[in-house]
């Protein structure tokens, strides 16, 4: 049996919710508590899980509207269903959140090869941060970039080409693991290596119909698969 050939990158870029932590239930205690307010029902986990991957403004927009298309419509949410859900999300960001497993394996083995690693979030700052230092991953990375750091979030390519030049690589030279299409977009519109894991998000479509480089089970076996340049 032929083994494949390692992948030489010079730093490594990852997604948060979906590939590194599991925050849905986090998210869907923000979420109900918002509907509380509103004097609206609650809505179930999986709802959550399909509706994260574009930010909290349209997490909203696609909670109040049950829709997935909501999050298409420019308009912002109501101001009054937002500021409850950042005021409830604060108290529950990390309470339930739990990595996926292999993710610390993952990063020690990323680590020890000597690269540098990054965060690429659509998460506010207010909530990744914390959220990193909670769940203990903080000082595995030299640089975050969050939701509303940059003028474009992702799928633009604009915060991996700006972490790749922060970690002194070219995209080229830098791998990207996420869990979306919106993370695959953005990394192939930066030029980076795309590795997807099949078991986050992606607003409930199948990761593997994406022709990224490497389906990885868990981040352990994407950094198997990875060399230092």
């Amino acid at each position: 049996m032929m083994v494949a050939p390692s992948l030489a990158v010079r730093a490594v870029l990852f997604d948060l919710d979906g590939t590194l932590i599991d925050t849905v239930l986090d998210l869907h205690a923000a979420a109900d508590a918002m509907l509380g307010d509103l004097g609206r029902p609650e809505i179930p986990v999986a709802a959550i899980r399909s509706y994260v991957g574009r930010g909290i403004p349209n997490l909203v927009k696609r909670v109040l509207a049950g829709s997935m298309i909501a999050a298409d419509d420019p308009a912002p949410p109501p101001k009054e269903a937002l500021d409850s859900f950042r005021h409830h999300y604060a108290v529950a960001n990390g309470r339930h959140a739990v990595l996926f497993p292999g993710v610390r394996e993952g990063l020690e083995a990323f680590q020890s090869l000597g690269l540098p690693l990054g965060v690429i979030t659509n998460k506010a700052q207010a909530f990744s941060l914390p959220l990193l230092e909670h769940v203990g991953l903080a000082p595995f990375f030299q640089v975050v970039v969050s939701g509303d750091v940059l003028p474009r979030p992702k799928p633009d390519p604009m915060p991996l080409v700006w972490a790749s030049g922060r970690l002194g690589a070219s995209p080229a030279d830098v791998l990207m693991i996420g869990d979306s299409v919106h993370d695959f977009h953005a990394g192939r519109a930066a030029g980076c290596h795309v590795f997807l894991v099949p078991y986050g998000y992606n607003e409930g479509r199948e990761v593997r119909d994406l022709a990224c480089d490497a389906i990885v089970s868990t981040l352990a076996e994407a950094a198997r698969r990875v060399s230092h340049a």
